[in-house]
């Protein structure tokens, strides 16, 4: 089965606000970049969409996959397996189940580790996700986030 890095990043101008997330896959020789940008979101939700839409752009289930994010949001929830007790849960008075629901699917299909890198830093590759981020927020086309609640900003 391949590797695969991949580096994420979500972005909202205003919390809640228009928003965006940016993804670079890398797997041997191939590279691939993915962003997208909503009219009103949360940096929260962009940061765990963008974690969505990179393992649901995997061909092959399988993988082993590395994913290096600046949201400690998403990997501390992971890693420190509360996701898990969530679900359990049914997710009750949490924020974006939505999300977290569609990344338990497909993050059960991959061998998956999560890697926290510091924003804003010297990552060359999250820095591209932060700009791909930026650019979708400020696109003039901008598509709704269907799963936005109020509720959650």
């Amino acid at each position: 089965m391949p590797n695969v890095t991949i580096y994420t990043d979500g972005s909202s101008l205003g919390n809640p606000g228009p928003g965006g997330y940016g993804i670079v896959l890398i797997s041997g020789p191939h590279r691939k970049e993915l962003s997208a940008g909503y009219r009103l979101t949360t940096n929260n939700r962009m940061e765990l969409m963008a974690v969505c839409v990179a393992l649901e752009a995997l061909k092959v289930e399988g993988c082993d996959v590395t994913i290096y994010s600046d949201s400690k949001y998403v990997v501390e929830a992971v890693n420190q397996r509360w996701v898990f007790g969530w679900e359990k849960k049914g997710f009750a008075g949490k924020k974006n189940p939505d999300l977290w629901m569609r990344f338990l699917r497909i993050y059960r299909r991959h061998r998956v580790r999560f890697v926290w890198v510091k924003g804003h830093a010297s990552t060359v590759e999250n820095n591209r996700c932060d700009e791909l981020a930026v650019a979708a927020a400020n696109s003039p086309t901008l598509s709704e986030d269907t799963g936005y609640d109020p509720a959650d900003a």
